[in-house]
Order: structure tokens, then C-alpha cells, then sequence
């Protein structure tokens, strides 16, 4: 087999065979294709798609790049959670708390910022000492202790989607829906899961701009997992402005605190409540999805999520106290203030301008090696259909280095618009698939 020839028959929307496909993934994980090669091919899966039939074949050979890992022997019901990706989406350390104070046993594989959307392990590695590199048995062992554990693509776990995972992040080839697909549901079936509910975006700050797009992803990655006998339902969420007011990694640690302490913002705490309540109804803890609501309810105000937030961060080497004391995160040393215009209603807020604008000063990545900036990030000051006043703040551009600054604030200021009419009122969750 040549390289090439499968680059040049993808190119040409030709389906390629499962044998083919997985001849590519372990070599390209073994390091025997460039960067180069595989990027082409990326690109020509961007632009001619993939049948589902190769969707499953690259799943299947992705999750063969490594060990499966068996989770079988720990009791209660094992149930994850994954977003397609947002922008200030931190909903992972909300309702993943909240179901794992109501009994389920919630083992994550999460993934790094991609694109202009933020990723959980980048926002957990904010939290001095915070390990993302646990190894199966401390996987297991915590899971089955504390009942939540948060973990990373390693060389034993899908290695094969953490090397294309970072290159389609630096090769302009992550909307697409096959490869993240792939991605997100290798991750998945490498567990031995119960159950599984998926957040998929759809919006200006999703990879996914159309609802009709989003559908047929959710239904991609539900029919995946119907196939390999996981019970699984994807909500199709709107993601037209950032979720809650902070984007930046240690910027939303601070907010997923707030909100488990229920002094959040409301469309935060909304999301990750019924994601909480679906998680909770997977794993059959109750009979109704009005019963898991009222569940999730009761741990966001008895403070017990809360709590068990604080658990995962002391049993994975981080400091529970940044729950508590902010200081002890990454914080900026410089600020700016972005100012309204004029007096209205905000009729927009574009969430990719602003995921591009913190990304720019150091909250995402450029290139596959570039680090990453913890303490950078936008706080905003309003939301979509508020009322504002000519001078008032619209949001806060927190930065370490000044380099940036200018063209980033630039970017913010233009993703606001005000009109003189209040917007009507957009629904957080379109749809449910599964």
C-alpha cells in the first residue's frame, strides 16, 4: 500500500477499504507517515467526507492503536460526557461532578483546544499539580473511590487520535464531521461505558454553523454507539455566544466553581444541569428523565457536586483550595476593557471571535507544540439581549503578554453587535437525537 494512492483516492471521493484505513492509522501512529502525508489526507477527507462505513473502520483502527480500557470490575453504572466543543463550554466539570454525587461512576477521556474552542484537559492542567496522565490502574482505582476521573489520549489509550487530533488542529481540519466523529467516539468505545451523552454544538462558536449539520453528527455518533451496544443521546445545543461569561482556561476553572456553588450564570448552569439529569437517567439511577432533573437539582444545591469536584482534583495531585481561592490559579497581569459603542440591546455576541480573540493572546494553539497560556482568556460583562448604555463594559481582555493585545481586542469589539431592538429569544437546547 502507498500513501499517496489513498490520498489521491480520497482526494477523488472514492471510499476506501477497512484494511486500507487501518493500515494508514497505525502507520501513521508508528511515525512511518510524515505529518505532511497525513495532512493531505485529512484534507481531502475534509472536502469529499467519509462513508460511514469508513467512519467506523477509522474508530475501530483508532481505538486498535492502543489498549482498551476495561472498566467491567467496578460497580454502579459508568457513564460519560462529551461536547463537540464551545466556546466558555465547561460543562464537563459541572455535570460531570453532579452525576458522580448522585451515584454514577463517570470515567472521562477529554481532549486539548482545538480550533477556537477550549478543551477540558487544558483547563484542568490549570490547577497547579493537576495530572492528566493517569495510568489504567490509577484510572480504576479512582474511578471506583471517588466515582469521577478525568484523563487524556496516551500512548496506551487511542494514541492514534492524540497525534491527529493535534494536527487537525494545526491544518485547518477540524469541522469536519467525520473526523470528529472519530475522534470523539474512539475515545469513547475504549471504554467500557453504560451509557453515553453527547453535547453537540451548533452556532457561530461550534465547528458545526448549521442545525441541520449538527443533527447529522449526533446522528453519526449515536448510530456508532447503538452498534457497539452502548445506550447513548446526543443534545443538539446552541452555541451562537459563549457558554457563561468566561472563556480562558483558568478563567472558566473560576467559573465552573461558581456554578457548582450555584452562583453561576444561568445558561451554564441550565446546560449542565439536564446534561447532569441525562447522565444520571443513562445509567438508570432513575425510571424518568423528571426524576434524574430533580436529582441533579439536589446536588447543585446540597453542595455535594461541589464537593466531589474538589475530591477528583485532590485524588489527580491538584489543589482543591482554587475551588476557594482564586489567587492560587494563573491569573493575568494585565487588563482591558472593551466599551459599547452605543446604547442598545446586544443582538449578538459571535462566540468563534471571540474563542479566536483568546486564542490569539495565548488561550489556544497555533502549531501542534505551541503551549499554552492558563491565565489568558475574555470575561464578558453582558449577554445576548441585554441593555446597554454607550461606554459601558462589554467584556474583559485578561493577557500575560501585550504582544497581541490590539489585534485581539479588535476582534472582540467586532463580535459584538447592538441594534436598537431587543433580539428575540433563542432556545439552549434545539434538539434531542437518540
Amino acid at each position: 500500500m502507498r500513501t499517496i494512492d489513498l490520498i489521491q483516492r480520497k482526494r477523488n471521493g472514492e471510499e476506501l477499504a477497512v484494511e486500507e484505513i487501518a493500515w494508514l492509522v497505525e502507520s501513521y501512529t508508528r511515525g512511518e507517515i510524515p505529518d505532511y502525508q497525513m495532512a493531505a489526507f485529512l484534507m481531502a477527507v475534509y472536502f469529499q467526507n467519509m462513508t460511514d462505513h469508513e467512519v467506523g473502520a477509522m474508530v475501530e483502527a483508532m481505538i486498535a492503536s492502543g489498549e482498551r480500557l476495561d472498566l467491567s470490575m467496578i460497580e454502579g453504572p459508568k457513564v460519560d460526557k462529551h461536547s463537540t466543543g464551545g466556546v466558555g463550554d465547561k460543562t464537563s466539570l459541572i455535570a460531570g461532578p453532579l452525576a458522580a454525587a448522585a451515584g454514577v461512576k463517570v470515567p472521562m477521556i477529554s481532549g486539548r483546544a482545538l480550533g477556537h474552542t477550549g478543551g477540558t484537559l487544558d483547563k484542568l492542567e490549570s490547577i497547579p499539580g493537576f495530572r492528566t496522565d493517569l495510568t489504567a490502574d490509577e484510572f480504576r482505582k479512582q474511578l471506583s473511590e471517588v466515582g469521577f476521573a478525568v484523563i487524556g489520549q496516551s500512548d496506551t489509550v487511542t494514541p492514534a487520535d492524540g497525534k491527529l487530533y493535534a494536527l487537525r488542529d494545526a491544518t485547518a481540519t477540524v469541522e469536519s464531521t467525520a473526523l470528529i466523529a472519530a475522534s470523539i467516539m474512539s475515545k469513547k468505545l475504549a471504554l467500557t461505558l453504560d451509557g453515553l451523552v453527547l453535547d453537540v454544538k451548533v452556532g457561530t462558536g461550534a465547528f458545526m454553523k448549521r442545525q441541520v449539520d449538527a443533527r447529522k453528527l449526533a446522528q453519526m455518533m449515536t448510530t456508532i454507539a447503538r452498534r457497539a451496544d452502548l445506550r447513548a443521546q446526543a443534545l443538539i445545543t446552541d452555541m451562537s455566544q459563549p457558554l457563561g461569561f468566561a472563556i480562558g482556561n483558568a478563567l472558566e476553572i473560576m467559573e465552573v466553581s461558581q456554578t457548582l456553588q450555584n452562583a453561576g450564570p444561568s445558561d451554564l448552569t441550565r446546560i449542565s444541569l439536564e446534561l447532569a439529569a441525562r447522565m444520571i437517567h443513562l445509567g438508570k439511577l432513575t425510571t424518568t428523565i423528571e426524576e434524574a432533573r430533580e436529582v441533579a437539582q439536589k446536588k447543585l444545591l446540597d453542595g455535594s457536586g461541589y464537593q466531589k469536584l474538589k475530591q477528583m482534583i485532590q485524588a489527580q495531585g491538584g489543589n482543591p483550595q482554587v475551588l476557594d481561592r482564586f489567587e492560587l490559579l494563573p491569573n493575568a497581569t494585565g487588563a482591558m476593557e472593551i466599551t459599547s459603542p452605543r446604547g442598545g440591546f446586544i443582538s449578538a455576541i459571535d462566540a468563534e471571535e471571540i474563542g479566536l480573540a483568546s486564542g490569539m493572546i495565548g488561550a489556544g494553539r497555533d502549531a501542534k507544540e505551541d503551549s499554552i497560556d492558563a491565565a489568558v482568556g475574555v470575561v464578558l460583562e453582558v449577554k445576548v439581549g441585554q441593555k446597554v448604555d454607550e461606554g459601558s463594559v462589554l467584556c474583559r481582555i485578561y493577557f500575560t503578554n501585550e504582544e497581541r493585545v490590539t489585534e485581539a481586542a479588535e476582534r472582540v469589539e467586532d463580535a459584538f453587535r447592538i441594534s436598537a431592538q431587543a433580539p428575540e429569544p433563542r432556545e439552549l437546547i434545539l434538539d434531542v437525537v437518540g
